[in-house]
């Protein structure tokens, strides 16, 4: 019997190494964007406490250098927080993109896998006519030997 043999198979075999490293780089992109996230979060937990410790020092005794430091705290979280978005909107950015490689990808190799299933049932085709064929020859043969 003919062993069926897919002549693009190197290409599908690139297209599956492709998939893989796109898969490999959508995952960095989004633990980047999570730690992005996670510094933002600590810088709003920090600006937080400044505040925080800022209304607990009126409430006891005004502390003008306490209130003043609490203050420049603020102002510095504040600060870090608006360029931590700026940070966590280009990680969002690069998770966005690598997502859209990734389903590129993905496309190719799923239509590259339709072209082998096609070419496979081509073959089948192919096969089960040439054995449709030497059937009837032999029947043939065996009729006419016996007539």
């Amino acid at each position: 019997m003919a062993k069926f043999a897919y002549n693009m198979q190197s290409i599908l075999n690139i297209k599956y190494k492709m998939e893989t490293q796109e898969k490999i780089a959508y995952a960095n992109a989004q633990a980047k964007l999570r730690q992005e996230e996670e510094k933002l979060r600590r810088f709003r937990e920090r600006r937080n406490f400044y505040e925080n410790k800022m209304r607990g020092s009126m409430e006891i005794s005004i502390d003008v250098r306490e209130l003043y430091e609490c203050n420049q705290g603020i102002e510095l979280m504040k600060e870090a927080i608006r360029e931590q978005k700026k940070e966590v909107a280009r990680a969002q950015a690069d998770v966005d993109k690598a997502h859209e490689r990734l389903n590129e990808v993905v496309k190719e190799r799923k239509t590259h896998e339709k072209l082998k299933e096609n070419a496979l049932e081509e073959f089948m085709a192919e096969l089960n006519a040439q054995e449709s064929k030497e059937i009837d020859e032999l029947v043939s043969y065996n009729y006419a030997s016996a007539t």
